[in-house]
């Protein structure tokens, strides 16, 4: 007997693969239609009037060149080929104006609701960081902004002062123990100057941050926090030019894999902790009061708790209430304002001190002269010396070279000095087409030798003596007429803080060593992630780094 089978559902069989086909065919479609959309858009932008390099990819723009290490070195060559104001390709097609026109800038920076944080730039951060502070916009930032700027203001850093100070006399005593143990003739000993910085740093917001104790100066790279781990894979994580496409593309944004998706689960970590402190926190609060009225003395000082002070504060709005999940959202942002941004502009004002053995000299003069090592907030913001080169090392090496806003609508940009087109009409204003994007050259703007002098790319702390030059007058910023901090409504809330915390550290530093390096000058580049941190130009595979000679300075 022959058994017969039915035939196989071929129907049913197939269906998956149709579904699939479709959803294929869709994703393409919708891809191609975002490409042409872009492009499009970018080449009906009214900033093609305006000079500029030709893009190096059809893909990626001018993002090759812009994205390197030199790539301020070749921006500014572009000012002096182009102009005050010149157009580059961005990714995808898009057009984005640089300026050092002051007026611009001023502009720019003071119209919030036209010009926004960079689409691109907000996601990418936004994975890293999450939503803090650092890039809400709109009524939401003003809203957190309300909340928060307490907990920065002048009579708070006061008291972070001791903190700032504490911490970094350990450094300078952990220092002075590996100098006690050199094996060298000359006392010397080498360290990796960053990684210290970052130690010190770190453990400096874990406290006036968070009331928690990393207590990274003691601990071996290996043996580290499980926060700092999390926050160290996330700001070290490399870009890629698949990571500008993913973040310039919404329907990449959520895959499963690739850099976006990494920085994200290192930021789950850290909101989680920082969900069990601020919870913590919150609770000892409302146990304080015990149903009845709070007092200031059961807050605690540090940021995370002046946050919740503001936010329950009984004369705020409900509506300008920030929730639980939004205050612990600015637990990634306090670690990176307060921690990643001063260790990388304390390395490089030391970078710039063994560069200089003179200053340093003049410097340590003046610390030698305080009477303590204990030293105020007012104290240190007397130490002429100490404020002078600060300035110039936030001048010189802005931690942040740069920072994008997308225009939200058709506008234009008045400028303080006209331009020529590459049409040979003159322009006394720039038009823009919402889609398109401005750049705030940080670095270029501080090293402009139209504004600072010829000698505006050297080491001179000495030109602060007198006040800033008229031409910086113009320039968008809220401290010493630098960009380095930001202008408007987006400047950077904690400037203060990493004013006083690096002054606290150079002063612990330079009162008691000798810093010289350990290499060349020249071997020295910047490494961007983010902020622009130091490294060995033929060591890469050994990370960021600042490696120099320390020497206790003997009693006089």
């Amino acid at each position: 007997m022959t058994l017969a089978f039915p035939p196989p559902p071929t129907k049913l069989l197939a269906a998956p693969f149709v579904v699939a086909g479709l959803s294929l065919c869709a994703l393409t479609g919708y891809l191609a239609f975002t490409l042409a959309t872009t492009y499009i858009r970018g080449w009906r932008s009214p900033l093609n009037v305006l000079p500029g390099p030709r893009p190096t990819s059809i893909l990626m723009g001018n993002f090759g060149v812009v994205s390197e290490q030199e790539g301020a070195r070749m921006m500014e060559n572009w000012v002096h080929q182009f102009g005050r104001a010149y157009v580059v390709q961005s990714v995808l097609g898009r057009k984005k104006l640089l300026t050092v026109d002051a007026k611009a800038l001023h502009h720019i920076a003071h119209h919030g609701d036209l010009f926004q944080r960079s689409e691109q730039a907000q996601h990418m951060f936004e994975a890293i960081l999450g939503k803090g502070l650092l890039f809400a916009e709109g009524p939401t930032h003003r809203r957190q902004r309300k909340v928060i700027n307490p907990a920065f203001g002048p009579v708070q850093v006061r008291k972070f002062t001791e903190i700032f100070v504490e911490k970094s006399n350990e450094l300078r005593d952990i220092w002075l123990d590996l100098a006690a143990k050199s094996t060298r003739k000359d006392g010397r000993v080498r360290v990796n100057a960053f990684s210290w910085m970052n130690k010190v740093t770190l453990d400096i917001i874990g406290l006036a941050g968070f009331g928690y104790e990393f207590d990274s100066l003691h601990r071996a790279e290996d043996d580290q926090d499980e926060l700092y781990r999390a926050f160290s894979r996330t700001i070290n994580s490399k870009r890629s030019p698949f990571l500008f496409v993913q973040i310039s593309i919404p329907i990449l944004r959520d895959l499963p894999f690739g850099p976006v998706a990494e920085s994200k689960r290192s930021t789950a970590i850290i909101r989680e902790k920082g969900m069990e402190l601020m919870q913590a926190k919150k609770k000892a609060i409302l146990d304080a009061a015990n149903g009845g009225s709070m007092e200031k003395a059961d807050f605690g000082n540090d940021l995370i708790s002046q946050c919740l002070k503001s936010n329950l504060a009984s004369d705020l709005p409900e509506s300008m209430r920030m929730s639980d999940d939004e205050i612990n959202g600015q637990t990634p942002t306090f670690l990176l304002a307060g921690h990643e941004t001063t260790s990388t502009a304390v390395s490089w004002t030391l970078f710039a001190l063994a560069c200089h053995s003179d200053v340093q000299a003049q410097l340590r003069a003046e610390l030698v002269q305080f009477p303590h090592d204990t030293p105020s907030m007012d104290d240190l913001n007397s130490l002429v010396t100490l404020d002078n080169v600060l300035r110039e090392v936030l001048r010189l090496y802005a931690p942040v070279t740069t920072f994008q806003r997308d225009v939200k609508q058709d506008t234009t940009i008045p400028l303080g000095t006209p331009i020529v087109d590459k049409y040979g009409v003159t322009r006394s204003e720039i038009s823009v087409a919402k889609g398109d994007q401005v750049s705030f050259p940080i670095r270029i703007v501080n090293r402009s030798v139209e504004i600072w002098g010829e000698d505006a790319h050297e080491f001179r702390p000495s030109r602060w003596t007198d006040s800033a030059p008229e031409a910086a007058h113009g320039l968008p910023s809220v401290y010493s007429n630098l960009m380095t901090f930001g202008a408007g409504a987006h400047a950077c809330i904690g400037f203060r803080f990493s004013i006083i915390e690096a002054k606290a550290i150079l002063f612990s530093i330079f009162r008691n060593f000798e810093v010289e390096l350990a290499v060349e000058p020249d071997d020295i580049v910047r490494r961007v992630a983010i902020v622009g941190r130091p490294t060995v130009a033929n060591s890469p595979q050994e990370g960021v780094q600042l490696p120099i000679l320390i020497r206790p300075i003997k009693p006089t």
